[in-house]
C-alpha cells in the first residue's frame, strides 16, 4: 500500500485529494496543528467525513524538527505539500507572515524529504500569481514570473526551491501552476465564495448587500476536485516536471457575480455595493493558462464548465445557509 504525506489536508484542495488518494487505496497522513486536532468540529470541517481513514500529524510547517520527525515517521511514497498562507489580499496587510510561512514551509519540507527520506515523490502547489503583470497570453511554464503581491513573490520562491532540490538533489519534485480552483470547500474570505455565500444569505433574507473590490479582474477558474488528480497525475510520472493546470478560458468577476445571481433569481443590481477598500494596492488583470503540456504528458484535461462550477457553488450555499 502506497503512503501519502499532505500538508494543508484541511483544506480545500487537500480535502479533495485526501478524498482521491483513499479512492485509490493510499494510506493517507496529513500535517495539521495541534489545535486542529483539539478543536475538529471548526478546524477540520472539510476532511470530518473521512477522519476514520486517515492518519492525521501533528507538526507545523514553521517548525522545522516537527516537519523532519514526521516525514522520518511516515516515509511517505508521495508527499503533497498543499499548505500555505493562500489569501492573496491577506498578504498585503502582512507581507512578513505570508514570506515567512509559504517561503520556509516549502524548505522545511523539501529539507526533511531530502534527509529523512529521499525516495518520496514531491509535489509543491504552485500558482497563476506566480505570473502577476503577464508579458503574454497565455501562459505557459516557460512564460516569465512577474508577481504583484508577497503572496505570488512566496510562490514564485517556492517554485524555485523545488526546482533547485529536484536538479541538485535529485528529488523527485515536481509543481502544479495551478489557476484559480473553486468549489463548495472554497474559504469564505475568497470572492467566489464570498459571492455565493452571501447570495445565499440575501435569498434567505439573513442580508441586504454584498460588498466587492474589482469586478473586472478576469480569471481562469476550474473546479479544486478536478485539479487534484492533476496533482496526482504528476507525481506517477517517470521524470519530475513542471506543468500549468488551468482550463483555458477566462471569466471576469462581473461574469461570475451576475452568473450566480441569476442562478440564485436575483439581480445583482439591487444588492451589489462597490467598496474601495477592497481593491488591491497592485492589481493582476488577466490570467489565463495554456495546459497543452498537461493534456499531453498527463492525459488531464477539465469537464465541469464555469457555468457548472457556478451553480454548484450556488446551490451548496443555498441548501447549507439557515431558513
Amino acid at each position: 500500500m502506497k503512503k501519502a504525506l499532505i500538508t494543508g489536508i484541511t483544506g480545500q484542495d487537500g480535502s479533495y485529494l485526501a478524498e482521491l488518494l483513499l479512492e485509490k487505496g493510499y494510506e493517507v497522513h496529513g500535517i495539521v496543528r495541534r489545535v486542529a486536532i483539539e478543536d475538529p468540529e471548526h478546524r477540520l470541517w472539510r476532511i470530518k467525513h473521512i477522519l476514520k481513514d486517515l492518519r492525521l500529524q501533528a507538526a507545523s510547517l514553521e517548525s522545522f524538527p516537527s516537519i523532519y520527525k514526521t516525514v522520518r515517521t511516515v516515509q511517505p511514497d508521495e508527499c503533497y505539500h498543499l499548505a500555505a498562507q493562500s489569501f492573496v489580499s491577506y498578504s498585503f496587510e502582512d507581507e512578513f507572515s505570508t514570506l515567512n510561512t509559504n517561503i520556509n514551509g516549502t524548505h522545511h519540507v523539501l529539507s526533511a524529504l531530502r534527509d529523512a527520506s529521499p525516495r518520496t515523490r514531491f509535489y509543491f502547489a504552485a500558482s497563476s500569481e506566480m505570473f502577476g503583470k503577464v508579458e503574454e497570453v497565455p501562459q505557459t511554464e516557460t512564460t516569465r514570473f512577474h508577481p504583484r503581491s508577497a503572496y505570488g513573490i512566496s510562490k514564485v520562491a517556492g517554485f524555485d526551491l523545488t526546482r533547485n532540490y529536484r536538479e541538485a538533489y535529485g528529488l523527485h519534485a515536481s509543481s502544479g501552476i495551478l489557476y484559480n480552483h473553486e468549489s463548495p470547500r472554497r474559504g469564505f474570505e475568497f470572492v467566489t465564495r464570498k459571492i455565493t455565500s452571501r447570495i445565499s444569505r440575501i435569498k434567505r433574507g439573513l442580508d441586504k448587500e454584498i460588498r466587492l473590490g474589482n469586478l473586472d479582474a478576469k480569471r481562469d477558474w476550474g473546479h479544486a476536485r478536478e485539479y487534484v488528480r492533476a496533482m496526482w497525475l504528476m507525481l506517477q510520472q517517470d521524470q519530475p516536471d513542471d506543468y500549468v493546470i488551468s482550463t483555458g478560458e477566462t471569466h471576469s468577476v462581473r461574469e461570475f457575480l451576475e452568473l450566480a445571481f441569476r442562478h440564485a433569481g436575483l439581480e445583482p443590481g439591487k444588492y451589489l455595493k462597490i467598496d474601495p477598500a477592497l481593491m488591491r494596492p497592485a492589481e493582476v488583470d488577466l490570467l489565463i493558462g495554456d495546459a497543452s503540456k498537461a493534456r499531453k504528458k498527463l492525459k488531464w484535461k477539465n469537464e465541469i464548465s464555469f457555468e457548472g462550477l457556478v451553480k454548484e457553488m450556488v446551490e451548496n450555499d443555498l441548501e447549507a445557509a439557515p431558513r
